[in-house]
């Protein structure tokens, strides 16, 4: 953080001398303690970010996988005038450490065509679905395997 600091340092001042890399280094040294000191900025926490760039990529693609798979189910719902809908009020328990995982869980429900996450109560989720055939297997989805893999790896860290 501290190099990206002085390297924005550098970039707005669109020259470099001296006495610019010297005031620099001192002010991007002077802001990187303010960061640690009062903003509860963590180079640890930072690294475990990194840490988490290969999961959050593969959380990225089964969301996506899962809006695709979610877009055809309704399609099908919609153009077939002889299936008939059954929609449901899906209640389960997905246990979670952090507050973040129970909002990226339920965001990622909501962004699934045909379902949509209508409450969060602790571990507990109340989700609306289209059709009872949408919500089968929510309690034990990728979504939920994948964020806690991601809440294991920082516990290991955290």
């Amino acid at each position: 953080m501290l190099l990206l600091l002085f390297a924005a340092w550098l970039i707005l001042n669109g020259r470099i001398t001296l006495e610019i890399c010297i005031f620099g280094v001192g002010i991007s040294a002077a802001l990187f303690y303010f960061m640690c000191r009062y903003l509860d900025y963590s180079v640890r926490r930072e690294i475990l970010l990194f840490r988490l760039i290969p999961l959050g990529i593969r959380y990225f693609w089964a969301l996506v996988r899962e809006i695709v798979r979610a877009n055809v189910c309704v399609l099908r719902i919609i153009t077939s005038p002889e299936i008939m809908p059954e929609p449901a009020l899906v209640y389960f328990t997905a246990v979670f450490r952090t507050g973040m995982a129970r909002v990226i869980l339920a965001n990622s429900i909501t962004l699934t065509p045909g379902t949509i996450t209508v409450s969060v109560e602790g571990d507990r989720y109340c989700v609306h679905c289209l059709d009872r055939e949408l919500a089968e297997g929510i309690e034990h989805s990728v979504f939920v395997e994948l964020l806690r893999e991601m809440e294991e790896k920082e516990a290991q860290w955290g």
